[in-house]
């Protein structure tokens, strides 16, 4: 009989703000996956810290690349595509011998999560619960002291990937935005405000909710950025 596989939102960094559902979960679990930078402890498993059974098998996943490869290389979706089917490929093992696994994942596991991937190779051949997360942008604007949208504002998400063009048109047609995977692309996401008349308003936020978390205007962020920041431009701009 299989195993079920738990798929863990963990919020966005303070431990805090992992729901009651997942850190019960967590602490039930058998075994308890996570994927990390090369190098790094993993910010999914900081957050379960001291939550994790004593006898849990934990199972550690490196990325091959997060912001060091752009997202057009050949190489970037052929070596992901690796990574995730041998993170399901162990994970699958454990479920298949029945045991109880907890696949942590930052944020939200539906939104920009890693763990859908595995969810996509797992979930029809094995009994699967996902547990909601708190997004890293809801924990982005409250720390920011930025309230985002409101009435019949329109709210865009916003990979910083896109080309200059792409996001100073997104930019200028809705009403607030949340711009993601800022990274190396912070000085095109600028411009890109600049062109479309919102720098301005336009809020750089680094590592939302977690230890080192800056926030300050768009137009006074520098490089580097770090994989977690992004860039808020609040709407709220008709009467209220």
């Amino acid at each position: 009989m299989s195993g079920r596989l738990a798929i863990l939102g963990m919020g966005p960094g303070d431990p805090e703000l992992m729901t009651l559902k997942a850190a019960r979960l967590l602490g039930a679990a058998e075994v308890v996956a996570f994927f990390a930078k090369r190098g790094q402890p993993g910010h999914a498993r900081r957050i379960a810290e001291g939550r994790l059974r004593g006898d849990a098998e934990e199972l550690r996943f490196e990325y091959p690349f997060t912001t060091e490869v752009p997202v057009d290389h050949p190489h970037y979706a052929v070596e992901l595509a690796a990574c995730y089917d041998a993170a399901a490929e162990a994970i699958g093992a454990r479920l298949a011998a029945g045991r109880e696994v907890a696949l942590l994942c930052e944020g939200d596991p539906f939104f920009y999560g890693s763990a859908m991937y595995v969810f996509d190779r797992l979930a029809a051949h094995h009994p699967t619960i996902v547990v909601p997360g708190v997004t890293g942008m809801s924990a982005c604007w409250t720390q920011a002291g930025c309230p985002i949208a409101h009435g019949d504002d329109v709210l865009s998400v916003l990979p910083g990937t896109l080309d200059e063009g792409a996001l100073a048109e997104r930019l200028a047609a809705c009403d607030a935005a949340v711009v993601m995977k800022v990274g190396r692309n912070l000085e095109k996401i600028r411009a890109a405000a600049e062109r479309a008349g919102v720098l301005a308003r336009a809020i750089y936020v680094e590592r939302g909710a977690m230890p080192g978390e800056r926030v300050l205007p768009l137009a006074e962020a520098v490089e580097p950025a770090p994989y977690f920041s992004m860039v808020l431009v609040p709407g709220r701009r008709r009467p209220r």
